[in-house]
């Protein structure tokens, strides 16, 4: 059933080979580097082991899955947004108003997302959290977390303008977007289990969101992305940041309005 695999931290090169039917189930779950199955090793010197299913999984639990569900560390885009004084908003609303709006700007923002061939990670309040590149290179997801950003100001300004009888000012939205290393897997509980992402460029991405405010622009994105994606950004504000929590400061672009980037309403960045 494979639900005892296990990944070897230490030993592994010392241990016997494996059998012809572990050999079997070992490809059918992908032969992922360093990984055994414990009811079939018989190790002959010390080894240290880290167990890769939990103890309840059952046999379906074992079958194989792709890696990055699994937890694998890869060069990706992360996308902050947040919604600017929607507590305001909020005070002034009845609650079923409140969550209308809500629900059509999550809306709004998920398509742009999708479109952008993005992932929606989750909705954190009034905010979004999305990962980009996770099924292709770090240049794929440099292109589509900046073609995603310019998609979500151009669907809010089409919101603003469905919904300008129920608002009392605009909504307005602040984008972080930042590239780099990141572990990806499903993690969670019971049906409270996501893929999403965990790491330093996580956090990053996050601080470059709440910069948005500090600079009153509605995109702040890491210089690490506009290389990647190749893209000329250079008639825009830079500014080297101090984000906290890292040693080393971040040169990023401010970006006053993201609908000005190049992008096709087909969710393409245009080079």
């Amino acid at each position: 059933c494979s639900t005892c695999r296990v990944r070897f931290i230490s030993g592994f090169e010392l241990l016997p080979q494996p059998s012809e039917s572990e050999c079997r189930v070992l490809e059918r779950i992908g032969n992922p580097a360093k990984v055994r199955l414990a009811c079939q090793t018989r190790p002959v010197s010390d080894v240290e082991i880290l167990p890769l299913l939990p103890p309840n999984a059952s046999a379906s639990d074992g079958f194989r899955r792709p890696a990055y569900l699994q937890g694998e560390e890869r060069e990706i885009a992360i996308l902050f947004a947040d919604l600017r004084d929607f507590t305001r908003f909020s005070e002034q609303k009845l609650p079923y108003d409140v969550v209308f709006v809500l629900n059509c700007y999550f809306a709004a923002m998920g398509e742009a997302v999708a479109a952008a061939g993005g992932h929606l990670d989750k909705f954190i309040g009034d905010g979004v959290m999305a990962l980009f590149g996770i099924h292709g290179s770090a240049v794929d997801g440099a292109r589509e977390g900046l073609a995603a950003a310019a998609l979500m100001s151009r669907k809010l300004a089409e919101l603003n303008q469905a919904l300008a009888s129920e608002l009392y000012e605009p909504l307005r939205i602040g984008i972080g977007i930042h590239l780099g290393p990141a572990i990806i897997g499903e993690m969670g509980y019971g049906a409270a289990t996501i893929l999403t992402a965990v790491g330093d460029a996580v956090n990053t991405a996050s601080r470059l969101e709440a910069m948005t405010k500090e600079y009153g622009a509605q995109l702040v994105v890491s210089d690490a992305v506009t290389e990647a994606a190749g893209i000329d950004l250079t008639s825009y504000p830079s500014h080297q940041l101090d984000v906290r929590g890292r040693t080393q400061e971040i040169l990023a672009r401010v970006i006053e309005n993201a609908g000005e980037l190049p992008v096709s309403e087909s969710g393409k960045l245009a080079i």
